[in-house]
């Protein structure tokens, strides 16, 4: 387990992860900025948060998947950026676990608002998630010094902007 887990490889395998992720989540962020109330709509037809704070979040989350997708593609604060992409993923495969069990016909509205006929949510939609999370954990867990802006300024991970890394 120890070879594995110092194995130098990871920083190659979560740079492809970072950029599959970045991909998705800026496709995915891509509708919801350029139409917020549709998404707002795709939100409501969850049903699991109140109706007043929907629309702040068809504000808010296209913007947090935007940065979110940003670090990863540029490996700017990388597993910062998969952290919020993995709590995301948390969070959207709970709501259509939800949905589903209430047995709603919908939508998830991940990429575009196009309607329980064109885009239903289904197990496999759970699925696909649960991937995506699996990937953003692995880049947050294993991706010790990732490949990207942070590694050509010379910044490690847990250290602060203008200090030096103490070495044993």
């Amino acid at each position: 387990m120890r070879r594995f887990l110092e194995w130098k490889g990871h920083a190659l395998v979560a740079l492809a992860a970072r950029i599959y992720l970045a991909v998705v989540f800026l496709l995915a962020c891509y509708h919801k900025l350029l139409d917020p109330a549709a998404f707002a709509l795709d939100i409501a037809t969850y049903q699991i948060m109140p109706l007043a704070t929907v629309n702040l979040m068809a504000i808010v989350l296209p913007w947090v998947e935007l940065v979110a997708g940003l670090m990863l593609l540029v490996g700017f604060r990388a597993r910062a950026g998969a952290l919020l992409v993995a709590a995301m993923m948390a969070v959207f495969t709970a709501a259509i676990a939800v949905a589903l069990s209430r047995g709603l016909e919908m939508s998830c509205g991940c990429f575009a608002s196009q309607g329980a006929a064109e885009d239903p949510i289904s197990w496999l939609t759970i699925l696909r998630d649960l991937g995506w999370l699996a990937l953003a954990l692995y880049v947050l867990f294993m991706d010790r010094n990732p490949i990207g802006i942070d590694r050509l300024l010379g910044r490690r991970p847990g250290t602060l902007p203008g200090t030096t890394e103490v070495t044993k």
